[in-house]
């Protein structure tokens, strides 16, 4: 299936902090390439040019109750997007608006997987020099039971590959110790669990200070502590790279070596920047379901729409649902 003949992806238009002006411009961008995309938003909505309009005349805010937000607010940009997948007018979702509200739209509107638990979300962790990692679940389900943990290595792993080529990807349990009996009792089960899965290459327990290296390719934990560990690292490299140029810019007699350090320093920043890699995948929905940062601008929006491009190319749905078939 090609670009020209794939369902478009539904773009939440008002989602997010810089809508509808940001994500209309990565839309846009998105459509010049020749990626289908349909917009969700209301009626009158400015600047879609040729882009068409799904209306929607309500939008779920950040601070709403995201199952409420989806209950109440039937005409909402987001359960409109959701329907769209369902219904077949979409061929995926894309929102940078209120996390659990997309979460919740995804899941009431499209269904789980069948043998799908619950649904998790999966967030690229860079790796300098190399592939990112995949953590899940990354904010989905605060409370989780050991098996659940087994299904969302299965799901990541599946991820990893569609997502970076990774033919064998490895599993890892975030966890405060790397031995196996490092842990509280949650912890403890999903390691005998995940030790005997078949179709897992278990590697055992990681620690927070792994995420951001090749120990495992998929991490998994329950969603608390991995959207913890996610804004962890995400506000301890923005304080760093903030304090690196506050200092490059502090002295005159500095400036040789910021100037000397700055091109080898930049492929890293892109690396590591959120914007880079679109958004996260909620693996476990009948559907494709890219959730955004809040803040995504052009740049994020674009790579999101490009990332659901990508995982409806590959039949990343099918694939997750075959494995569960069983």
């Amino acid at each position: 299936m090609s670009s020209t003949t794939m369902l478009p992806v539904a773009v939440d238009a008002m989602g997010g902090d810089r809508a509808p002006g940001d994500i209309l411009a990565g839309a846009h961008a998105a459509a010049a390439l020749g990626i289908p995309v349909v917009l969700v938003g209301p009626e009158g909505l400015a600047d879609c040019r040729d882009l068409p309009l799904i209306h929607a005349s309500e939008v779920i805010e950040m601070d709403d109750d995201p199952a409420q937000g989806v209950r109440r607010k039937k005409d909402s940009t987001l359960v409109r997007a959701a329907e769209a997948v369902r219904d077949g007018k979409a061929s995926a979702m894309v929102s940078a608006g209120n996390t659990g509200a997309t979460m919740a739209s995804a899941l009431f509107r499209m269904g789980r997987i069948s043998g799908v638990t619950r649904p998790a979300i999966a967030t690229p962790i860079p790796v300098p020099g190399d592939r990112p990692n995949i953590l899940l679940d990354a904010g989905a389900n605060a409370e989780v039971q050991a098996e659940w943990l087994v299904q969302f290595a299965q799901m990541g792993a599946i991820y990893a590959r569609h997502r970076f080529g990774i033919a064998a990807p490895t599993v890892g349990l975030l966890s405060i110790g790397e031995e196996p009996g490092k842990g509280d009792t949650l912890r403890k089960e999903a390691y005998e669990l995940l030790s005997s899965a078949s179709g897992i290459d278990f590697v055992g327990n990681v620690e927070g200070r792994d995420l951001m290296r090749k120990t495992a390719d998929v991490i998994v934990t329950d969603g608390f502590t991995g959207n913890v560990a996610l804004k962890t690292l995400e506000g301890g490299l923005k304080v760093l790279f903030h304090a690196l140029f506050t200092a490059f810019g502090s002295s005159p007699e500095y400036k040789p070596a910021a100037d000397a350090l700055l091109p080898a320093m930049l492929p890293l920043l892109t690396e590591v920047n959120p914007d880079t890699h679109g958004g996260a995948v909620l693996l476990g929905v009948d559907g494709i379901c890219i959730i955004s940062h809040g803040s995504s601008g052009e740049t994020a929006m674009l790579n999101a729409i490009k990332l659901a491009e990508e995982m409806v190319q590959g039949g990343l749905v099918a694939e997750i649902t075959a494995a569960f078939a069983g």
